[in-house]
C-alpha cells in the first residue's frame, strides 16, 4: 500500500498526476485537482517524482546544463547568475555621501545629473536600497569611487591560533569592545 502525496490515504493503485507542475500520485479523490498523466514505465515515474517539468524536456535541458559545466572549467557544478556579479561594497552608502559631499553636490544635484530620482539617492545614501548596476555605474563615474567589495572578503583570512589546523569560534570572531 501507498500513500496518497496529496491527503495521505491508503491507496493500492495511486494515479500519476501533475498539480501545479508537480507530478504526484494520488488517490481518485485528488485525480480530480490535476491531469492525469500516462506512465510509460515503472522506472522514469519514480525517477521524476518531483519534477517540474516533462521528463523530456527535463533530459535535454540537464544534458546541455551539463555541457555547459563542463566547458566552464569541468568544476561539475553548474553556472549560477551570481557568479558573474560584482559583490559591492559593505560600506557603499558611506561611499556615495562622502565623495557626493567632497564633490559639493547635494542629493537633488546628483540625481539631476544622473538622470535619477532624488529619492533613489536618499535611499542609497541611507543603505535602505541597493543600486543597480546602470546606477552603479554612473554613480562610480560620476563621483570617481569604486563600489565594488573588492578584497574585504579576502582581506580578513582566516588562521588559527591552535596548532592542530582547526578553527574555533574565537578565531573568527572580531569583538567590537
Amino acid at each position: 500500500m501507498v500513500q496518497c502525496e496529496m491527503c495521505g490515504t491508503e491507496v493500492s493503485s495511486p494515479s500519476r498526476v501533475k498539480i501545479e507542475g508537480a507530478e504526484l500520485d494520488v488517490c481518485d479523490e485528488c485525480t480530480e485537482f490535476g491531469t492525469e498523466l500516462k506512465t510509460e514505465d515503472s522506472s522514469s515515474s519514480t525517477s521524476t517524482k518531483y519534477s517540474t517539468s516533462s521528463s523530456g524536456s527535463s533530459s535535454s535541458s540537464s544534458s546541455s546544463a551539463s555541457s555547459s559545466s563542463s566547458s566552464s572549467g569541468g568544476s561539475g557544478r553548474r553556472r549560477d547568475m551570481f557568479d558573474e556579479m560584482d559583490e559591492i561594497a559593505q560600506d557603499f552608502d558611506d561611499q556615495i555621501r562622502s565623495a557626493r559631499e567632497s564633490n559639493g553636490l547635494s542629493q537633488k544635484e546628483l540625481a539631476k545629473q544622473l538622470n535619477e530620482k532624488a529619492s533613489l539617492i536618499k535611499k542609497l545614501e541611507q543603505g535602505n536600497s541597493l543600486p543597480s548596476d546602470d546606477v552603479r555605474g554612473k554613480l562610480e563615474s560620476a563621483l570617481g569611487i569604486d563600489l565594488s567589495a573588492g578584497g574585504s572578503s579576502d582581506e580578513t583570512e582566516w588562521s588559527s591560533g591552535s596548532s592542530e589546523g582547526s578553527y574555533t569560534l574565537g578565531d573568527v570572531v572580531q569583538r567590537k569592545d
